[in-house]
């Protein structure tokens, strides 16, 4: 891999103002995949992205790769608004190909996806219905059982589970389905026993306050001991937990901290840091216990951060527009990055400064240090490589990429650092907001995205394969 400051990429003009390189669009797709949870950003509106993705659907003449960046970022990423908005744009361009129900299906991965895809569809296109939407997502209701259907049947919404059955009109294959659609269509299928439900029943059953607490302290056991409450309600309900049910809180960090119950959960990390901000503000007894519990699960779900060979650079944005969660999300992938190898830390704004921490705290304590130590300001990509004076074997820069101090992309510099610390390191452009936009021009640089853990597996092959990310999702089977 040769890195030369002469190679071009397409220049365009950025949100905040500065120069910037284009991606190619299936780079952006995925950029806006991976980081996108269809809300307004600092510098793009909810409107804009969706206007974007639209666009990136319809401009990209690889339809099937398009696909399976749905079910890539749904199935890996457990990206849902903006993979439900997708395949909605896709249906609408794709009519005929076979494939598309097949992308649909495999994209769907809880009941509630299929009632999403088909709101939005509705909402931005009105019927009729494309056929290979109906085929999809009939294929998709093969995936759950009653118990399933029941607990994602949206009362209460727009478009609940039984109008979209209505809508689709999908064949029972078994006695055990047809008798779950007749319950469904009859209004005779409720599920009982989901944690809300358990935890209402509580609520209803009581005839006072001191007893409506012993019922959910009951609830609360029965939910964590037979193991019957999902990963990611038990990081929303800790507090309750502490709070309603202290006899049970161990039990409860025993499956804070499963490894097996992490991987499958697809909780995004930085969920960690927002349930360890939120027991802090908590005086019920048994915080620290599960502080010490949020900061080992955080560690467990960043495992697999690559250690790399050689010297490392981990750059960190501190800019105005990285507040709230870019700001969240970078400051735990810079912390994971730094702990795990022979790394330095930059933090850069208007200028750029080293920053130092233990390296052996936890990944929750040093991003907490990190964002702590956040300056705002600015953006400059330029003092970057006007501070760095060593030799990197890479250089990792996670940030928004709206620069705009200075308004050319710092091209020049980094051939300048090159030239005076004689090396000439891989870097990374972690795109933290997905804009699609990039410091550098595509052949000098990595550009990846995503808030999994999971890109560390893609970045552990990118110095091995500069298209490491495409072509997995191209492996995808359609």
């Amino acid at each position: 891999m040769k890195f030369t400051a002469t190679a071009t990429g397409t220049k365009v003009v950025n949100r905040a103002g500065g120069e910037a390189y284009k991606q190619n669009p299936k780079l952006e797709l995925v950029s806006l995949l991976l980081t996108s949870f269809v809300k307004d950003k600092f510098y793009e509106k909810e409107s804009s992205q969706l206007a974007r993705l639209e666009n990136l659907v319809g401009s990209i003449p690889d339809k099937k790769f398009v696909g399976k960046a749905a079910i890539y970022a749904r199935t890996e990423f457990g990206m849902r608004s903006i993979t439900h908005a997708l395949l909605g744009n896709l249906v609408k361009i794709v009519k005929k190909e076979p494939w598309v129900k097949d992308a649909i299906a495999k994209a769907v991965i809880r009941p509630d996806d299929m009632i999403e895809i088909m709101s939005f569809y509705l909402q931005k296109f009105g019927k009729p219905i494309p056929n290979n939407l109906k085929k999809g997502l009939k294929k998709a209701i093969d995936k759950f059982d009653g118990y399933q259907l029941a607990k994602y049947r949206a009362e209460g919404k727009a478009l609940k589970m039984v109008d979209l059955f209505n809508l689709i009109h999908p064949k029972p294959e078994t006695d055990k389905q047809i008798e779950t659609f007749e319950k469904l269509m009859s209004g005779k299928l409720v599920s009982t026993d989901t944690w809300e439900s358990k935890l209402t029943q509580a609520g209803q059953k009581a005839e006072n306050e001191e007893q409506k607490e012993q019922f959910k302290k009951d609830a609360w056991i029965e939910l964590i001991s037979e193991r019957k409450l999902g990963y990611f309600a038990l990081l929303r309900n800790l507090r309750n937990i502490m709070a309603q049910a202290p006899e049970i809180l161990d039990k409860a960090i025993e499956m804070l901290i499963d490894e097996r119950l992490i991987r499958k959960s697809l909780v995004l990390p930085f969920r960690f840091q927002t349930a360890i901000t939120e027991i802090k503000q908590s005086s019920t007894e048994g915080a620290r216990k599960v502080l010490t519990g949020l900061a080992k699960a955080m560690d467990i779900s960043m495992v697999n951060v690559p250690v790399f060979d050689g010297k490392t650079l981990v750059v960190l944005d501190e800019s105005g527009s990285m507040n709230g969660k870019p700001m969240d999300i970078g400051s735990i992938f810079a912390a994971a990055l730094y702990k795990a190898n022979d790394a330095d830390l930059l933090m850069f704004s208007d200028r750029a400064r080293f920053a130092l921490t233990n390296p052996i705290d936890s990944v929750a304590s040093i991003a907490e240090a990190i964002k702590n130590s956040m300056r705002s300001g600015g953006t400059n990509f330029h003092c970057i490589f006007q501070v760095i004076t060593k030799p990197y074997d890479r250089i990792i820069i996670l940030s928004d990429m709206q620069g705009w101090i200075g308004y050319n992309a710092p091209v020049a510099e980094f051939a300048s650092y090159k030239s005076r610390a004689n090396c000439n390191p891989f870097v990374y452009s972690f795109d933290l907001n997905g804009y699609g936009d990039m410091q550098f021009p595509e052949q000098t640089v990595f550009c990846i995205a995503g808030f999994s853990e999971k890109i560390f597996d893609i970045m552990a092959l990118l110095e091995k394969d500069k298209n490491a990310l495409i072509n997995k999702i191209d492996s995808i089977e359609l």
